[in-house]
């Protein structure tokens, strides 16, 4: 499964680092947002923050309300470290193949599955093939016979699914992920919005209404900083307008998570995710969260 995932992620290019004044908040007022705001562990890591411990110590510190985490490994220490600080595990993220003879993913799910028990975590789903290209609807029928099989064995742990466009994978739009949680007709499956992945795929001029499409199976947004063309940066490092992206979800009344991606950014991960954090407070006009 590293392989799967590592792959996956291995998609994400093009990267495009912006200059330092660029600014966050520059559509508008603060918006007094509600929704719960997590980091990707993709934004986690350095060499000073390798441990659980030290990723939960730090966002605890930061005001982030917890983690989005890759695969199963570690799980039971994550959660431990997460508990002692109130902070949730908001999503997990697994690869899936999808192929004519069949279909596979984590072997780990089942058991990971146990451990996510009451906690009310999303699977975030990346669906990747080697015989259906890119956002090809033939794959369909496959990929539904897979995301309602994890879906049901998630439904008896609380867990849902969120479908999760990526770049260069079968499931590669927004698009993608709404069409196939239709057809899988399954209570506790969804789509994400990833901001970066979007912006990759898509016209600017057509966020609104690609929100207004998926909103009925939102049940997460992924935002970072970002160029027009879509790149991945510091949440203050932004020509994006990010506060548009906000109110759009705040006026159709999107009240989910929002997590921020650190993919590839390099540098201190205390020091990204503290700027981050500054510019979301300034965007959503939040309180700072004081450490216990």
């Amino acid at each position: 499964m590293d392989t799967i995932l590592g792959m996956g992620l291995a998609l994400v290019v093009g990267v495009v680092f912006l200059a330092p004044g660029a600014r966050a908040e520059s559509g508008g007022g603060a918006l007094n947002l509600k929704n719960p705001f997590f980091a990707m562990d993709t934004g986690t890591k350095d060499g000073r923050h390798q441990t659980a411990e030290a990723q939960a110590a730090m966002l605890k510190e930061l005001g982030y309300a917890g983690i989005g985490y890759t695969g199963f490994k570690n799980l039971p220490e994550l959660l431990r470290e997460l508990d002692e600080r109130d902070l949730k595990l908001f999503t997990i993220y697994i690869g899936v193949w999808i192929e004519p003879e069949g279909n596979s993913y984590d072997e780990d799910l089942e058991e990971g599955l146990e451990l996510l028990k009451g906690r009310d975590t999303i699977l975030w789903l990346t669906v990747m093939s080697q015989h259906w290209g890119r956002s090809d609807e033939a794959g369909d029928a496959q990929a539904v016979k897979v995301v309602r099989e994890i879906a049901d064995l998630a439904k008896p742990a609380g867990a849902s699914l969120a479908l999760y466009p990526h770049v260069g994978s079968w499931l590669e739009r927004v698009e993608d992920a709404v069409r196939v949680a239709k057809k899988a007709k399954r209570d506790n499956v969804g789509a994400t919005f990833n901001l970066y992945h979007w912006l990759r795929t898509d016209e600017l001029t057509n966020m609104k209404p690609l929100l207004e499409k998926a909103l009925p199976y939102l049940h997460v947004v992924t935002i970072n900083g970002s160029s027009n063309e879509g790149s991945i940066e510091t949440l203050d490092k932004c020509t994006f307008d990010i506060h548009s992206l906000l109110k759009t979800l705040k006026d159709l009344g999107y009240n989910g998570p929002i997590g921020l991606q650190g993919y590839g950014i390099g540098g201190d991960v205390h020091d990204n995710l503290q700027r981050s954090m500054a510019a979301w407070r300034s965007i959503t006009a939040t309180v700072p969260v004081s450490a216990h």
